[in-house]
């Protein structure tokens, strides 16, 4: 059994990630699991104690989630650093503050440039074999820069100890990919070249960059959500049943997935830019950062050689969800004469806003003639009774269970995955806002489409 840390350090105390997601998680903790260690924020902000427990109250204030029994053991752990990360006195008032603690959880909620100067002051307090560190994305740029990064943080911490974020993998929706997968027997004798004819994942989102111009236009929708987020839920979608009791189990097979994932080919990759997105403020006003990707992915594997795998992800398009659609093959020679529809047979999941599990089927006309429509067996449930996902992973990684964390291995493939068309300098295809994208992303689908596009979601009761 793997020892669970005894306090929680958290730098970027001050930042807005702490604001949105941490303090919430840490109340969730706190409430729901007995979280009873030392809680220690870390920032340069000129700010007092009483300043940091103001700004969670407001926090949790302002998300709706305010309870004033946990809140009030929370703030009676809290404990405030404030200090440059850079200056070594900073880590001797930490290691103050830390007391008795021998295995601290860090979490580094500050830009990757500042972790392995992190990483350095603490390993200098001995806090790198004992301890586990825990890091935000984006890990690197490119595959050269998250190999850079790693060879930083494993000269301080074992690469067992170092826990790599995506809030991604904390949804529930997304492990229920999994689940529903592997805790049904009748699903995997079809999960495979021979009965799938194509997969397709969309992530839409109605908005634009909004107030993260400066940000985005030096990330742009590639690195932002398709090497991280839409790799992780095709790893999920495809992999191999994990094997053994190992806690690794989950992660041998996505890893094996992702390196079985052929490099992206230009000419199988369609970006997009929403029109006006030139004019956000912190955007650059020739800016070439895509806000729209739609790519045509292939796996070297015997399950899936030969079957096309659609990912597309975008900014202003007409609605915000994201949704699987899985396309099986017609049986080989259609009984009754008939038209049926590309999409006739299919399972679609859908991961937000709401849940649903849906199975796409043919069903006989009352009457007479042997003529059918397409039908959707349903099961929904609604994404409000789920555990936040930081919540969740903070939890994992206080217990040393890795298994919704990038591994090291699985973050390299996911960038060899990329890498060749990351520095793609020429213009993206404008598109008209509300639109789904440059109609380039439909030629790219070919007879293999057209795309799904998800519906809004249901009204609530």
């Amino acid at each position: 059994m793997r020892p669970v840390s005894d306090a929680l350090v958290f730098f970027g105390a001050t930042g807005d990630l702490a604001y949105k997601q941490i303090f919430p998680s840490l109340q969730g903790l706190v409430r729901d699991e007995g979280l009873d260690v030392p809680i220690i924020g870390v920032a340069k902000a000129g700010w007092s104690l009483d300043q940091l427990k103001a700004r969670a109250k407001d926090s949790l204030s302002s998300h709706g989630c305010l309870d004033a029994k946990a809140f009030a053991k929370l703030t009676s752990l809290l404990r405030y650093v404030d200090g440059d990360y850079n200056d070594p006195s900073t880590y001797v008032r930490l290691r103050q503050e830390l007391g008795d603690a021998k295995r601290p959880l860090h979490y580094l909620a500050i830009p990757p440039s500042l972790f392995g100067t992190v990483a350095e002051g603490l390993a200098t307090l001995g806090a790198g074999m004992d301890a586990r560190l825990v890091v935000e994305k984006p890990f690197g740029r490119d595959r050269e820069s998250a190999r850079q990064l790693d060879r930083i943080l494993n000269r301080f911490f074992p690469e067992e100890n170092i826990f790599r974020i995506d809030h991604y993998l904390g949804k529930e929706p997304v492990q229920n990919i999994l689940y529903t997968r592997f805790s049904n027997a009748m699903f995997e004798p079809i999960w495979n070249r021979i009965y799938i004819n194509s997969i397709q994942i969309t992530m839409a989102e109605k908005f634009g960059v909004q107030d993260r111009g400066k940000f985005y236009d030096e990330t742009g929708a590639i690195r932002d959500v398709f090497q991280n987020h839409m790799l992780q839920v095709l790893a999920s979608l495809t992999m191999d049943p994990p094997t053994g009791e190992e806690c690794d189990a989950i992660r041998e097979q996505k890893a094996a997935l992702l390196k079985a994932v052929r490099p992206l080919d230009a000419a199988h990759v369609v970006r997009g830019q929403y029109a006006g997105y030139q004019s956000v403020p912190g955007v650059k006003s020739d800016s070439t950062i895509e806000t729209f990707v739609a790519a045509k992915l292939f796996i070297d594997s015997w399950r899936w050689a030969g079957v096309p795998i659609f990912i597309r992800a975008g900014k202003a398009l007409p609605l915000t969800a994201t949704e699987i659609m899985v396309d099986f093959k017609r049986p080989p020679r259609e009984s009754f004469a008939e038209f049926i529809p590309p999409a006739s047979g299919h399972m679609r999941i859908r991961i937000s806003p709401d849940v649903t599990i849906a199975l796409g089927l043919r069903v006989k006309h009352p009457g007479e003639g042997m003529q059918g429509q397409d039908v959707e067996l349903i099961l929904t449930e609604q994404e409000s009774a789920f555990m936040p996902p930081y919540q969740r992973l903070l939890g994992d990684a206080m217990h040393g269970i890795g298994d919704l964390f990038g591994r090291q291995d699985i973050v390299d493939a996911q960038w060899r995955i990329v890498d060749s068309v990351l520095n793609e300098n020429a213009p993206p295809i404008a598109y008209a806002q509300g639109s789904w994208g440059p109609k380039e992303a439909s030629q790219l689908i070919g007879t293999d489409g057209p795309w799904h596009n998800p519906l809004p979601a249901a009204p609530g009761p």
